[in-house]
Formats: structure tokens, C-alpha cells, sequence
């Protein structure tokens, strides 16, 4: 069986990342993933599809092992298929709290390699283990957080901020690779319910979030996951490096 596309995912084993791989099974695809743990649901669906899975566990919040990570999964990639995809969807919104009380190195480490020093290990092993001649795609999903500030995450719209400028940087850098740093909007997942259990002293805005979910107001990772996918394989995409996914149809 010839292998067309070879689409790389982190955080895979749950939400919009566990979406994003769902919808990218295809018998003629490559699909590898690195998350925290084993997804045995995705295994079984990539099974009755045809689609050849390999997935990786790692914490990618470790430097260490996120460097290891990065090698393991990209330094054997398959050279002759035409599309290669990496979507660095991986991250945290914690340490959540007044920037006066991030006093915790190695919360804010974790933080910083999960959301921001992954992307960048995850990137150079794909631009080095990539035919230059193939399309090659990268989406890093970034957040409205990046773009506006919340008070309480500080952490979290530093490293959103830092993923949109590197984003830049590597498209700037890399015209033959289609790169875009994207936020999806406001997502039904785990780190939606992890924002409502948070502390008004912590995240003054935690009533918004939860106003949102009551209201039915929270889209669904799996039609966000369709949309983002149909975007990731159209024409347009990388044409503008920093964009929403609520600009798209």
C-alpha cells in the first residue's frame, strides 16, 4: 500500500487533538502521534480503517524527553509521499494564577516546553527529515490568548504569543513550507472544564467560560476538527501566517 500523506500530531489521545487525528485516518495515510499516553479507541478506528497509526507516548512538558520524542518519530519518516503534515497541538493553559504568584520554576518550565520549546524540536526534525521538494504543511495551534491578554494566564499568553511569533519566523524563513499558527476558538474539551474549575482570585474571567459552556456557546471538537482539516488541505492555507479558525467556512 503507497503512503500519500504523512500527518504528525501531538496530543492526540484526547480532544481537539484526538479530533484532528480521528479525522485524518485514511488508508493511504501515515498518522503518527505523540501523546501522553496510549489511545487504544484511535488504534481501533485507525485499524478499521486502513490507516497505518504509530503512536508514541511521551510527556512533551519534559525537554529531555521531548527532544527524544522528536527524533524517534520523524528521524524514520517514509520519503516518498507527497504531502507531510505536523500539527503541534499539544498544550496547557496551567500555571494558572496573578503574575505575581508565578513563583514556581518548574511549573512555568513545563509550561514553556510543553506549549512552546516542543513546537520548535518538533519543527527542525520535520524541515530536516522532509523531502524539500514535497508540500509540506505545519500547523501550530495557538489561541486568542496569544493575541489579547487574560489576566491570571499570564504563562499561558507568553507562550501563545511566543508560538504566533515563531510562527513568522518560520515561515519567513522556510518560503517552501506552508506554516500558519491558528486559534480554534473556544473548544468543548478538557481544558474548557479545567478553566471553569479555576479560582476568581486565580482567573478573574472564569464566570465568562463558564456563562459560555452553560449556554451552549462552546463548539465541538470534532466539527472544529473537520473545519481546521479542511482548511489544513486547502489551496489557501499559509497564504496568512497568523489566523482564526472562525474566519473560515
Amino acid at each position: 500500500m503507497s503512503i500519500s500523506t504523512v500527518a504528525i500530531v501531538t496530543g492526540a489521545s484526547a480532544g481537539l487533538g484526538q479530533a484532528l487525528a480521528l479525522g485524518l485516518l485514511d488508508s493511504n495515510t501515515l498518522l503518527m502521534t505523540l501523546s501522553r499516553r496510549h489511545d487504544a479507541a484511535l488504534a481501533a478506528h485507525a485499524a478499521a480503517s486502513g490507516c497505518t497509526l504509530q503512536q508514541i507516548q511521551v510527556d512533551l512538558s519534559n525537554p529531555a524527553a521531548a527532544e527524544v520524542g522528536a527524533e524517534q518519530i520523524i528521524s524514520n519518516l517514509p520519503q516518498s509521499a507527497q504531502r507531510y503534515v505536523l500539527i503541534n497541538n499539544a498544550g496547557t493553559v496551567d500555571p494558572v494564577a496573578p503574575v505575581a504568584q508565578l513563583n514556581s520554576a518548574a511549573h512555568i518550565t513545563s509550561a514553556l516546553s510543553l506549549n512552546v520549546t516542543s513546537v520548535m524540536l518538533l519543527v527542525a526534525a520535520f524541515l530536516r527529515n522532509t523531502p524539500a521538494g514535497a508540500d509540506r504543511r505545519i500547523l501550530n495551534i495557538s489561541s486568542g490568548a496569544g493575541r489579547s491578554p487574560q489576566p491570571g494566564w499570564g504563562v499561558y499568553c507568553a507562550t501563545k504569543a511566543a508560538l504566533d511569533r515563531y510562527t513568522e519566523v518560520l515561515a519567513a524563513e522556510n518560503p517552501n513550507v506552508r506554516a500558519v499558527s491558528l486559534a480554534p476558538g473556544v473548544v468543548n474539551t478538557g481544558m474548557q472544564a479545567h478553566i471553569r474549575a479555576s479560582s476568581p482570585d486565580s482567573f478573574p474571567n472564569v464566570q465568562r467560560f463558564i456563562d459560555m459552556h452553560d449556554q451552549g456557546q462552546l463548539a465541538e471538537p470534532a466539527a472544529v476538527a473537520a473545519k481546521i482539516l479542511k482548511y489544513l488541505a486547502g489551496a489557501d492555507f499559509g497564504k496568512t501566517v497568523l489566523d482564526d479558525i472562525r474566519h473560515h467556512d
